[in-house]
């Protein structure tokens, strides 16, 4: 059976699992969320494979990238990306690589984009299932009212991770 290699990697603001799929990264998600099992079932029956823990040369390369980002030294991750999902799901997970570092984005601002203004709740949704959380940064989605909004690391690490990009080449 394929196998999703997959390693616990900790950062300054949580600890994140990262999984690797035929050479692609398909995981990078916070450990602890409540989500947990509905997102690694739909990694393992999307590509037919099962968690087997071990390294292999994506996940270092994330790692290092990861190191560089929370070090303030990288605002692009440079990673081949495998994402498991639907259409409509991939539209949003593409959408969300869009929005700039630094700034921040709101659910009917990325219906827009996707040109579904009135998909304001499944794209919410959507950026609730993305399995590659900061390389896909649905971290930078806040509510059309300037309030910090659900986040599978927390609300205090989303608002960690926005001060950090907002602060990252400050003198």
């Amino acid at each position: 059976m394929n196998a999703i290699h997959y390693q616990y990697y900790n950062t300054p603001f949580g600890e994140l699992i990262l999984g690797s799929f035929e050479g692609k990264l398909c995981l990078c998600d916070w450990r602890y969320r409540k989500a947990r099992r509905v997102i690694d079932s739909r990694l393992q029956n999307g590509l037919k494979a099962s968690m087997k823990e071990q390294d292999c040369p994506v996940l270092v390369n994330t790692k290092q990238q990861l190191d560089e980002y929370f070090n303030r030294q990288r605002q692009t991750f440079e990673l081949p990306l495998l994402t498991v999902g639907t259409d409509f799901q991939k539209s949003v997970w593409q959408a969300l690589i869009d929005v700039p570092f630094g700034n921040t984005s709101t659910y009917l601002k990325l219906a827009e984009t996707i040109k579904n203004k009135s998909a304001i709740r499944a794209v919410a949704n959507a950026n609730g299932a993305n399995a590659l959380s900061i390389i896909i940064p649905c971290h930078r989605i806040i509510g059309s009212n300037g309030k910090m909004v659900g986040y599978a690391g927390g609300l205090p690490t989303k608002e960690k991770l926005l001060t950090l990009e907002n602060d990252l080449f400050a003198a």
